[in-house]
């Protein structure tokens, strides 16, 4: 299960051949996304296992299941900004139920990132992603 908006950017990255234009879009993806207030960069709101700074800050429009989730976030690295821009497109809209059931590590896998990321980033998605589950897991847990 994958959004639109998350389709759009995997047409996008099929058109684009090399991968120094495909780092290019996902930092212009980033660059896109508005800045996260410092108020909002707290430790509760700080993904941890990141090697760059990273805070996630969720919204959930609605209760329980029938919430739609979405989330704001930063990074002080423009590639990370990019990785939080594709999660964005691949989970905001979605209910809690509907995060869950996103294949990420497929999903993610067909823009071939798994194979162009360093390690450490890679955890960092990994850490990322699974704070998105941590979000929609306590959202069904309220309902």
């Amino acid at each position: 299960m994958a959004t639109e908006r998350f389709e759009e950017i995997v047409e996008d990255f099929a058109f684009l051949e090399d991968w120094e234009d495909r780092y290019r879009y996902v930092i212009d993806l980033g660059k896109a996304m508005p800045a996260l207030d410092d108020a909002l960069r707290t430790p509760e709101t700080k993904v941890e296992g990141c090697a760059s700074q990273v805070w996630i800050v969720p919204r959930l429009e609605g209760a329980g299941r029938a919430a739609r989730f979405d989330f704001r976030g930063d990074s002080d690295a423009m590639i990370v900004r990019g990785l939080i821009a594709v999660l964005h497109a691949l989970y905001a809209g979605l209910d809690p139920g509907q995060v869950l059931a996103v294949d990420a590590s497929g999903e993610l896998g067909r823009l071939g990132l798994d194979q162009h990321l360093s390690s450490q980033r890679s955890n960092g998605l990994r850490a990322m992603v699974g704070r998105m589950r941590a979000i929609a897991q306590g959202a069904l847990a309220q309902a």
